[in-house]
């Protein structure tokens, strides 16, 4: 029998970012997946090195490789919608929900426990770091839009920032500290 839990999460790079906004460049949820990863597993370093609790930065950053996966099903619902009302917050949840389970059913059943904490998330030490790299994400394509002359992500950029300086997880306010500055540069500036 064949599965198709792969050619499905191959469909990630299918599934556009920023529906709602002009966008100067066009990001994919597989695109935006690998830049969580990255930001996930920085962020589960600087905790384990500086902070704790103690947490795997490698299932941190698989597990943010597959923190939109159910988007390749639902589609990326925009911001403004998903977090404007509790009812629809809940309603999209158990959609999500429903939607992890039926990727996960497209894998042997005896792959699908080594699969389903990466799809689901159920650690909170873990959903918080990719939450927080997730939107750390957000602000950066922000930054990048902005950087190429796009004004409709100025009050975008505005709110994620906000939202970030209020997340109490100290890796993440040790990242804006000391890294956040140089997404701002030219590649000149860079170097």
């Amino acid at each position: 029998m064949p599965y198709n839990f792969f050619p499905m999460i191959a469909r990630m790079r299918y599934i556009n970012r920023w529906g709602l906004m002009r966008n100067t460049f066009e990001e994919n949820i597989q695109e935006h997946s690998h830049q969580v990863a990255v930001l996930a597993h920085a962020l589960a370093v600087i905790q384990n090195r500086y902070f704790g609790p103690r947490v795997d930065p490698g299932a941190v950053a698989v597990a943010a490789l597959y923190h939109d996966a159910s988007e390749i099903l639902t589609g990326d619902m925009p911001t403004p919608i998903k977090y404007d009302n509790p009812d629809i917050q809940r309603a999209y949840k158990a959609v999500e929900s429903v939607a992890e389970r039926k990727l996960l059913s497209m894998l042997p059943e005896d792959l699908r426990p080594d699969f389903e904490a990466a799809v689901t998330i159920p650690d909170p030490d873990i959903r918080a770091l990719v939450k927080a790299a997730d939107k750390l994400s957000a602000y950066l394509k922000c930054v990048e839009e902005l950087k190429a002359g796009n004004s409709e992500f100025k009050k975008a950029r505005e709110q994620t920032y906000a939202a970030l300086c209020q997340n109490p997880l100290p890796a993440l306010s040790y990242f804006m500290e000391h890294f956040l500055e140089g997404f701002e540069l030219t590649l000149d500036e860079l170097n």
